[in-house]
């Protein structure tokens, strides 16, 4: 099949759970080499290529996206219960070039331009829904693929920084038991405001998480996925939180503005994480921010890479930049072959 044929992908017209029910087929592809010896939290793969929690929404859809190049896969965000998704609309087209930190507002516009407001706010199937489908995912997923599953708490009204801690880590554990190959911790979710969606702003209570999932998990691969942080400092003091429970740092999961939509704000006036093209600099800022105070402390942790790769040129910034690994959702959700023509372009290329 060649790399031009048009794939199916996520239709931002229809419901998450439509979605859910409607995945395409793996398809049969070659996928181009990609130069080097890459390792992904210490297991070995053949690219720095992912994608991060989002786009997956089951295990046919990690299987979909597998086939397409990509070699770490993770399992959107799960939790203890059920949740149902907010309304439409889950993906709204903004208006805007670069967003390099919290601006008002955007504008919001009827066709895709590289970047989106996202509004799903985490749901996930019931529990054992999800563990049975990690299960059958990990024996699908072929030799030399990752499975990564993604895990949050679901907080209840008059919970301690302890019971979110006990949440999160029996949803690690329970992934671990259903096949997953590595952890991550969603500390940033811009489309929830209660505490289980910000908890990387909030380091000390990050650190008590961590600390619970490390122990969940023993020596499995452990990702702390987090949010825009704004200054060395404030990254410095959720390095020192986390460096001693996890494997690595995700970022960025966005940048969160409101979105207007003529007269009106859309999602009730609440703010929605900017995913795409338009983060592509601060992201990559980011990760340049964090790389150097890992530098300077010595600290054991990997950064991967997130937000607005589209091309071959985006991954080789963010790995200049110090990450370890590149993640890529939005454009993997518009353009299912993206990670093909990063792989073939990268064989054209005299850099990674």
């Amino acid at each position: 099949m060649a790399v031009e044929t048009v794939l199916s992908r996520y239709d931002r017209l229809q419901s998450y759970d439509w979605n859910y029910q409607n995945v395409p087929d793996p398809v049969d592809v070659e996928v181009p080499p990609y130069p080097g010896k890459w390792m992904f939290c210490g297991l070995p793969v053949d690219s720095p290529l992912g994608v991060p929690a989002g786009p997956l929404l089951n295990g046919k859809w990690c299987l979909y996206y597998a086939s397409l190049g990509f070699d770490v896969v993770t399992y959107k965000t799960v939790r203890s219960v059920g949740r149902e998704c907010y309304a439409l609309p889950n993906l709204q087209p903004v208006d805007c070039v670069t967003v390099r930190e919290a601006v008002a507002e955007l504008p919001a516009i009827d066709e895709m331009r590289g970047s989106w407001a996202v509004s799903y706010g985490m749901p996930s199937k019931s529990p054992g829904v999800w563990q049975e489908d990690v299960k059958w995912t990990r024996r699908q997923l072929a030799d030399g693929k990752l499975l990564t599953v993604s895990v949050v708490a679901s907080v209840q009204e008059g919970w301690s920084i302890d019971d979110i801690a006990d949440d999160y880590a029996q949803c690690a554990r329970w992934a671990i038991d259903s096949g997953a190959d590595v952890i991550e911790t969603n500390f940033s979710c811009p489309n929830v405001s209660t505490c289980d969606g910000q908890l990387y702003q909030h380091p000390k209570d990050a650190q008590v998480v961590a600390e619970r999932v490390r122990q969940s998990i023993g020596n499995a691969p452990y990702i702390a996925k987090i949010g825009h942080v704004p200054s060395s400092e404030a990254a410095a003091e959720i390095l020192s939180a986390l460096t001693p429970s996890v494997t690595a740092l995700a970022m960025t999961n966005s940048v969160a503005t409101q979105v207007r939509q003529g007269d009106e704000l859309l999602f009730d006036g609440e703010r929605r994480g900017i995913c795409g093209d338009a983060i592509l600099d601060a992201s990559v800022s980011q990760t340049a921010m964090f790389h150097q105070l890992i530098q300077e402390t010595g600290a054991a942790v990997e950064l991967i890479g997130v937000g607005g790769i589209s091309c071959l040129a985006d991954v080789q910034r963010y790995l200049e930049a110090g990450a370890h690994a590149c993640h890529i959702a939005t454009a993997a959700m518009t353009d299912p072959k993206v990670a093909l023509r990063i792989r073939g372009d990268s064989n054209n290329s005299t850099g990674y």
